[in-house]
């Protein structure tokens, strides 16, 4: 089986590698910052648009989508290398959210008026995304949310709190999932998926603060906020097969497996920098570096069903876990070469690695959580991948 890219990827992987040789400030390459820990920049809201604009104007957002959608049509695997050298350049300017759920929720679920409107600005790099999922009180659960949109003439209007929106604070739309039916039964079948300008009166954001120190969460409270009917994805009550459509998108969007093996790679570069190794750790650094390639190829292969036109399912359930755990043991690795140093952070002139060996370990908490959790994660597996039954 050959895994090799054909010549026109590698052409485009080459530039991708030479735009951002130019363009990524070197600061951020200087501090080798992942995904996960750029929001502790200062500047990281201005440098991700600044960087999502250029490649919005050279294509490379939406380069996977149908012509007649901004895109070129080719395969998902283009947007596979733009996420590599993303990581491998520690850049920002690839809206996850936008770019890697919303898009191919309308491209799947929305209509044509909704599919003209939204999908240029994420293709564009110039309108970012959020999404309102989770609640205080309902995260896995998510068919029990009680965010409710009561129904209006021309309008529905909204009053609750979500939890744990990413990026909200500076989101230009969101994508909310809000119950319209109190009696439906099952309670999935109340669910009703829209898209909401952020900047409609009555919305309240306030910041989340990670215990790595990081603001990248929110909490987002609605008050008597309206949403035009035409602002609903996938029909009324219909909301629950959008979010499901969705979250396997969302569970291939962020390619972990890049982001976990190139901070591998810097802790070696710093073991050896440092006289840290030995056959013990040494066999632990290649111990990992095999997981590395499995997640790399889970990973893959998820994009490969895409780009025949298969929606994964379980095997996203699969990739994401695998590379989010991984990463937590990367990281947890990271702790244990870097012994008492492992506790300054970048406050400190002495903290290796610009103080990301502990941002990395206590951010990596809340990989078993996001995107669905491990937990749901096994249950997607264990059901839909092996055919076992319910257990709850």
């Amino acid at each position: 089986m050959d895994f090799a890219f054909s010549p026109e990827e590698e052409a485009f992987r080459n530039e991708v590698a030479a735009f951002l040789e130019k363009e990524v400030p070197l600061e951020y390459r200087e501090k080798r910052l992942t995904f996960f820990d750029m929001s502790a920049q200062h500047d990281w809201i201005q440098v991700h648009r600044r960087m999502a604009g250029k490649m919005g104007e050279k294509g490379w957002l939406s380069i996977h989508w149908p012509r007649e959608y901004s895109g070129q049509g080719v395969s998902p695997f283009y947007r596979l290398i733009l996420r590599e050298e993303l990581a491998r350049y520690h850049s920002p300017g690839y809206d996850s959210i936008g770019c890697g759920i919303v898009a191919p929720a309308l491209l799947l679920k929305g209509n044509d008026a909704q599919k003209k409107r939204h999908l240029p600005g994420i293709a564009s790099g110039k309108v970012m995304w959020c999404e309102t999922l989770s609640e205080p009180n309902h995260g896995s659960d998510l068919a029990a949310i009680e965010v409710f949109a009561r129904e209006e003439a021309d309008c529905f209007i909204v009053n609750g709190q979500k939890i744990w929106t990413t990026n909200g604070h500076f989101a230009d739309w969101n994508a909310l999932i809000a119950r319209t039916d109190r009696e439906a039964s099952p309670n999935y079948r109340g669910l009703t998926f829209f898209l909401l300008d952020m900047k409609t009166p009555g919305i309240t954001v306030n910041p989340v603060v990670n215990i790595a120190g990081h603001h990248e969460f929110n909490e987002v409270f609605f008050e008597d906020v309206s949403i035009p009917k035409e602002n609903i994805v996938g029909d009324l009550n219909k909301g629950w097969y959008v979010v499901m459509s969705l979250l396997d998108y969302e569970r291939t969007t962020d390619t972990v497996y890049a982001i976990a093996a190139t901070y591998l790679s810097d802790l070696a570069e710093y073991a050896r920098e440092n006289d840290l190794l030995n056959p013990v750790v040494e066999r632990r650094f290649a111990e990992l570096e095999a997981e590395c390639e499995i997640a790399h190829l889970l990973h893959y292969r998820v994009t490969w069903m895409q780009s025949k036109g298969m929606v994964p399912n379980y095997e996203s359930a699969m990739s994401k876990m695998y590379s989010f755990e991984l990463h937590q043991r990367i990281s947890e690795f990271g702790m244990e070469v870097a012994g008492p140093f492992s506790q300054l952070t970048a406050d400190s002139d002495k903290a290796p690695m610009f103080g990301r060996i502990p941002s990395c370990y206590l951010r990596s908490f809340g990989y078993s959580l996001e995107q669905g959790t491990s937990e749901i994660d096994r249950d997607v597996i264990a059901q839909r991948g092996l055919g076992l039954p319910r257990l709850r």
